[in-house]
């Protein structure tokens, strides 16, 4: 982990991404991707159709866990210390404004992070200047 952001940074990434590759799915209309705990999720009739990506887990990944370690000065304060790598487990719920939309729009969601299995630094740097993007 590179800093305290890093977490929601990548649920930035990721909501970016499903965002950009579901549109333009007409027949589901405006699709809102948000990333929300699911308690937080409003689900009436007249909601439009919805993924979200709820980032439910963060463990210790055990192939960093025990890289490297921290180093210390003659004074004994520490100079450095290990990289922290972690597994993040995200849920992907979809909500559909008619039957079968939430079942086709997971469909969608699933077949969007399959088929970009890789992000480029520049995609990653380019979310934080995406005006699509709003922290709240």
């Amino acid at each position: 982990m590179s800093g305290p952001f890093a977490m929601a940074a990548v649920s930035a990434v990721m909501r970016r991404l499903l965002s950009t590759g579901l549109g333009g799915l007409a027949p589901f209309g405006n699709v809102a991707v948000t990333a929300l705990p699911p308690d937080r999720i409003v689900t009436t009739p007249n909601e439009p159709s919805q993924l979200n990506l709820f980032m439910y887990q963060a463990l210790p990944n055990m192939g960093w866990r025990n890289i490297g370690m921290p180093s210390h000065a003659t004074g004994g304060e520490r100079l450095t210390n290990p990289p922290m790598g972690l597994d993040l487990h995200y849920l992907l719920t979809a909500y559909g404004a008619e039957d079968f939309f939430a079942e086709a729009l997971l469909g969608y969601g699933m077949q969007v992070l399959h088929q970009t299995p890789v992000l480029v630094r520049d995609y990653i740097r380019d979310t934080w200047n995406h005006p699509g993007l709003t922290v709240a």
